[in-house]
């Protein structure tokens, strides 16, 4: 089962004794202070959670599934998520 944008809202406002449209509004503005670090190239870590930074990737060859054809793909970036101890162990646990 996976957990909604609605259930973790629901679940911040509890678990915080906030309400729905506060937890709501932190939400977005965690979500947006990530972004706006990952896309400056900074690294953002919650100890124990997890981490998330923006990654460099070389040029590649690469192929066209549908033709088979040899692609040149550009050099670019990516996102890397690394998950921490407390959320590799409650994975371990379940």
């Amino acid at each position: 089962m996976a957990l909604s944008r609605n259930d973790l809202v629901a679940a911040l406002a509890e678990k915080t004794g906030s309400t729905k449209k506060e937890a709501d509004d932190f939400l977005a503005g965690f979500a947006d202070i990530v972004i706006d670090a990952i896309a400056k190239g900074e690294k953002v870590s919650i100890p124990g959670v997890l981490s998330v930074e923006r990654v460099e990737r070389a040029a590649r060859t690469g192929r066209n599934p549908a033709t088979g054809d040899t692609i040149e793909i550009p050099a670019g970036f990516g996102v890397k998520v690394s998950a921490g101890s407390r959320l590799k162990a409650a994975a371990k646990d379940s």
